[in-house]
């Protein structure tokens, strides 16, 4: 068995140093900023770390507790790690140790979740008759804080924020003119937020401590023993040769491991530290090479089976079987990476970038060999749609990852770095847990309040019963939250806000969810607050707002696609029929591919405005599978013959001119 694949221009990817990777990641990735120096109490982390993803693997093996219980553990396991890692301004992560009131923070943390496993039973069934104690009252109170700060520290201000807000809403309600509402009294709001399973302890905890959890130890597990790897060589084996082979390589192996990351930013630093060194050697612009990973990398959040562990969120919110949500994501991711691979290959074609040499690509001779790697993959999808659990598919594909890493050197973990894995899986999770607690408020506070129904009457009648308005404001909705909020904890808000705005207006409920979903994910590439764009800015060396702006072109399937799918819900594979989904697909397929050459151009001698225009109008007609799509098909053809026509005259002068 060959040990050694050829690592696609591995020499080249040396050109972004760890230094680079780690000051792009602090500074672009909330997540990142932890301690580097923690001294004794590394030991401690390792500790809390080991016992929280047992506890987690353990409760898939044998069973869940009760979802307060449950929550509450995973919570306190989770808490009182970020006070350890995370310092509380990005500025002290370099300083050693941990300061004392962190430590206390810590301790804190752990008291006030541990009290409610301990009481659980009284708080649960006599606080109904008896009330809440005031020391149940001050513990509520201390929880929420220490979720809200600890959520600062490792997810960012913006979610907080909101959260504040939603915690104000619910207190002055009877005081505010638009939407308001009767309020809640101070230990009624503590008590509400802290003690069901309603807010913090609410639909998103609860999947977060069940099935997500397990996701982000199993993708882990796939970086530390470089099976991600074996994907990243196979995407460059399959495209590597063609024209922009480079950047094509890139789209798929960024999405592939976008799948598991769930964090924009930390897969295109991840990947983009030697893909867009590469493209860019290949002869892509910097920004458009930075433009490239930063999209790939957002819509592998989209890729089922994982979809950034919101998709399970999304199952818990829709009562529609994980099986199936897979499944209905697959043609819109389909339609998003296609977009993306039009583009690359104009601009490829526009300028001239040809595919990499064959001595500088993996060859697939020496990857049959390893092909037993996807083995951890093909179970989890395999035991997914024979019905099984999330939570069971995750612990069964983690279980075979482990087993195939053994079979080789370059994949097998040693003694140490098998210590270390319980801690680097409850590390990964620690931003997912501190969102899902803080999205929990946002989300408990719109329900209990009925702000969701009184938003969505409201923006039903901005629009004045205007369907494609709706959409629009929904879709922009999602956008501003989603610059602000992580995947997970955006989809929460959202569907909690926006979702049912839609579905009010006769959208189907899954369609609806997707739609927001998109949206939500895509602010990452949308500026002007384009995370993933401005940290592949940083690695390309590149401007920050062109990077954003190509992102911005270079993802357009991915602001029509949702579109689309709720116009035509047969994309979705909803009541699909063979006479309606063709046209629906082909027309769309045909119609992002007009929008892509039109916006990216495709032609070394350039390509007239007038052109372009008739490109992207015609694409945007064809998206809709009707009879426009007809007028749709007319244009674009008009645009190519029309090009074609300029191409010969100017051909013919050249000729004369010689």
């Amino acid at each position: 068995m060959a040990e050694d694949v050829a690592k696609p221009a591995s020499g080249e990817a040396q050109a972004v140093d760890d230094k680079t990777l780690e000051e792009t990641l602090r500074k672009y990735d909330q997540e990142s900023t932890f301690r580097t120096q923690l001294g004794m109490w590394k030991w401690v982390v390792l500790a809390i770390g080991t016992a929280l993803t047992a506890f987690q693997l353990y409760t898939a093996l044998f069973g869940n507790y009760v979802s307060l219980i449950q929550g509450a553990i995973h919570v306190a396991g989770a808490m009182s790690l970020v006070y350890l890692l995370y310092p509380a301004k990005k500025a002290w992560a370099t300083r050693p140790g941990v300061p004392w009131y962190d430590v206390v923070l810590c301790g804190l943390a752990l008291w006030t979740n541990f009290h409610i496993v301990s009481n659980y039973e009284r708080l649960t069934t006599e606080t109904v008759i008896f009330g809440f104690t005031d020391y149940d009252f001050g513990i509520a109170v201390a929880g929420i804080l220490l979720i809200l700060e600890a959520t600062r520290r490792c997810v960012g201000v913006p979610i907080v924020v909101i959260a504040g807000a939603a915690l104000a809403y619910g207190y002055f309600g009877s005081y505010i003119p638009v939407f308001g509402h009767a309020g809640l009294d101070l230990r009624q709001l503590a008590t509400e937020s802290y003690y069901t399973s309603r807010s913090i302890f609410g639909t998103p905890i609860q999947v977060s401590s069940t099935f997500i959890f397990l996701f982000l130890f199993f993708g882990v597990i796939l970086v530390k023993t470089n099976i991600g790897q074996f994907f990243n060589d196979l995407a460059f084996a399959a495209t590597g040769r063609f024209t922009g082979g480079t950047a094509k390589a890139a789209v798929v192996a960024s999405g592939l491991q976008g799948m598991v990351s769930g964090s924009s930013v930390a897969n295109t630093v991840a990947s983009g530290s030697f893909t867009i060194p590469m493209m860019k050697r290949a002869g892509f612009r910097p920004q458009f090479a930075g433009a490239v990973e930063a999209t790939a990398s957002t819509g592998g959040q989209l890729v089922p089976p994982v979809m950034g562990a919101a998709a399970f969120i999304m199952a818990e919110y829709t009562s529609v079987p994980y099986s199936d949500i897979i499944l209905i994501a697959v043609i819109p991711v389909a339609l998003y990476y296609l977009g993306l691979f039009f583009s690359v290959h104009f601009e490829a074609r526009r300028t001239g970038v040809h595919g990499s040499p064959k001595d500088m690509l993996p060859r697939f001779a020496a990857l049959l060999p390893r092909f037993y790697l996807v083995a951890p993959l093909v179970v989890i999808l395999g035991l997914l749609l024979a019905g099984r659990s999330p939570a069971n598919a995750a612990l069964f594909g983690i279980l075979t990852a482990l087993v195939v890493s053994l079979f080789r050197r370059d994949t097998r973990m040693s003694l140490p770095e098998l210590g270390r894995l319980m801690e680097n899986g409850a590390r990964a999770a620690l931003p997912v847990i501190s969102a899902c607690a803080t999205a929990g408020i946002i989300a408990g506070t719109v329900t209990t309040t009925g702000l969701g129904g009184k938003l969505a009457g409201g923006i039903l009648d901005l629009a004045q019963g205007q369907f494609f308005l709706i959409l629009l404001l929904t879709a922009l909705a999602c956008l501003v939250l989603g610059m602000g909020l992580p995947t997970t904890a955006n989809y929460v808000v959202t569907a909690t806000v926006a979702a049912p705005i839609l579905v009010e207006f006769g959208v189907p409920l899954i369609a609806a969810h997707m739609f927001v979903f998109y949206f939500g994910i895509v602010a990452d590439i949308t500026p002007p607050v384009c995370l993933a764009a401005y940290a592949a800015s940083g690695l390309a060396r590149s401007n920050p707002m062109k990077t954003g702006v190509t992102a911005f072109k270079l993802a357009i399937a991915a602001f029509i696609v949702p579109f689309m799918f709720v116009i035509e819900p047969e994309l979705l594979l909803i009541d699909v029929t063979l006479a309606g989904f063709v046209p629906a697909l082909a027309t769309a397929v045909i119609g992002i591919g007009a929008i892509a050459a039109g916006l990216i151009g495709f032609r070394k001698d350039g390509d007239s405005l007038l052109q372009r225009l008739l490109l992207v109008g015609g694409g945007l007609l064809l998206v809709y599978p009707s009879w426009v799509s007809l007028i749709g098909v007319a244009i674009v053809v008009a645009a190519i013959i029309f090009g074609q026509v300029q191409a010969r005259m100017r051909d013919t002068k050249v000729t004369t001119d010689v």
